[in-house]
C-alpha cells in the first residue's frame, strides 16, 4: 500500500479498528480489507467463542478517497454478511424438519412407554414402530433437504462472492488513484 501523505518529520498517523468475524470467514476479510487500506496487525481468538476471531487492523489516517473507501467497505461487509446468512440458510430448513420428525418420534415413544406401563403390549408395539422410524428418518430427511437447498443456494453464494471481489477491485483502484 502506498502512503499518500506524511508529516514533514516522516510521522504517519494510523487509525485502528478491531473486527470480530466468524472463523470460517476470516481469510475472506483478511484478503479483502487490504483493498480498503487496512493492514491486518494480528488475529486473535474472540471473547465471543471459538467460532469467532478478532482481527486487529490499522490504516493511514491521511488516506486519499477515505469516504469512498469507507462506503465500499460497508458494502463489502454487507455482502459478506449475506454470504454468511446464505450459508446458514442451507441448514435451517433441513434442521427444522429433522427436529420436528424427531419430536414426533419421541411422542410416539412416550405413548409406547405408557402402553407398556398400562400392560397393553399390542399398543406398545404399534407405537414403538413409528417411534423408532421417527428417530431414524430425520438423518436421511436432513441429508436430502440439505443437498437440495445447497444446490439452490450455491449459485447465489457464488454471485455474492463475485460482488465482493468487484467491490474489492473498485476499492483497490481507489487506493492506487
Amino acid at each position: 500500500m502506498e502512503k499518500n501523505e506524511k508529516d514533514k518529520d516522516g510521522y504517519t498517523g494510523y487509525e485502528y479498528r478491531d473486527m470480530t468475524v466468524k472463523r470460517s470467514m476470516a481469510e475472506l476479510y483478511e484478503d479483502n480489507l487490504t483493498s480498503f487500506g487496512w493492514q491486518v496487525e494480528s488475529c486473535s481468538d474472540s471473547v465471543k467463542g471459538i467460532l469467532y476471531v478478532t482481527l486487529h487492523l490499522k490504516r493511514d489516517r491521511l488516506l486519499r478517497n477515505r469516504a469512498e473507501l469507507t462506503r465500499l467497505q460497508r458494502q463489502f461487509e454487507n455482502e459478506a454478511d449475506d454470504v454468511r446468512r446464505l450459508e446458514i440458510s442451507k441448514r435451517t430448513d433441513a434442521s427444522a424438519a429433522a427436529f420436528g420428525i424427531g419430536i414426533i418420534g419421541t411422542a410416539f415413544m412416550a405413548g409406547s412407554v405408557f402402553g407398556y406401563l398400562d400392560g397393553r403390549r399390542m399398543l406398545m408395539i404399534l407405537l414403538a414402530v413409528p417411534a423408532f422410524a421417527g428417530w431414524i428418518v430425520p438423518y436421511f430427511c436432513y441429508s436430502v433437504m440439505y443437498r437440495k437447498k445447497s444446490a439452490s443456494v450455491v449459485p447465489l453464494i457464488e454471485a455474492k462472492y463475485d460482488e465482493i471481489y468487484e467491490t474489492g477491485r473498485k476499492a483497490h483502484a481507489l487506493l492506487g488513484a
